[in-house]
């Protein structure tokens, strides 16, 4: 089978004025998309071509087959990225996410205070991710395509910090692009109904 662009959750103006129509266009029109037509050449006629995409980016990853992984883990990162933003995103956890969440971290801003540290000082290109093994909470930083589903550990929410995500509208400020994300589109409705689905 194929794998084919998944359709953004909004409109390519809708994250404006924090995220510009121009960068989803080059974002999610040329990046995400060439990762989606490069992993189709990569596994035609391959054993990978029946799996479903978690299934490619654990088998690949653990054949080491950089060609097929890093583009099959590019195409999960983005639609993970884009679901974990929306224009009008729920407010602060509740229930049992928000229970997880002071566990795991003592408080919610606390929480925030170390994904976006964590977004800042991560080398390079990446993701950080909100993430989830045995109920424990985590903040998991991953280099290139990495992504953390790779090792089995489920992924609550994205942040992509390659610099095609943020430079046609913040440059070379990544923190700036970090605080918008986290204090004006972040998701955690969205976060919380993966949370309640793993726990389900």
């Amino acid at each position: 089978m194929s794998f084919e662009l998944k359709s953004l959750p909004y409109e390519q103006d809708a994250l404006e004025p924090h995220i510009s129509a121009k960068t989803l266009s080059y974002h999610y029109g040329k990046h995400h998309a060439g990762y989606v037509k490069k992993l189709n050449n990569a596994i035609e006629g391959t054993d990978y071509a029946g799996l479903d995409l978690e299934d490619v980016i654990k088998k690949s990853h653990a054949e080491k087959n950089a060609s097929v992984f890093n583009n099959a883990a590019q195409v999960y990162n983005h639609d993970r990225y884009w679901e974990s933003m929306s224009p009008a995103p729920s407010g602060k956890p509740s229930g049992d996410f928000l229970k997880a969440i002071e566990d795991s971290f003592g408080s919610f801003d606390k929480m925030v205070d170390e994904l976006k540290s964590s977004a800042a000082s991560l080398f390079g290109s990446g993701w950080v991710w909100l993430a989830m093994e045995d109920g424990k909470l985590s903040i998991v930083g991953t280099s290139n395509a990495e992504t953390p589903i790779a090792e089995g550990t489920e992924a609550l929410l994205t942040i992509d910090v390659w610099e095609h995500a943020y430079y046609l509208d913040f440059q070379n400020d990544r923190p700036s692009y970090i605080d918008v994300y986290f204090d004006k589109l972040v998701d955690w409705g969205q976060a919380e109904k993966v949370f309640n689905k793993l726990n389900g």
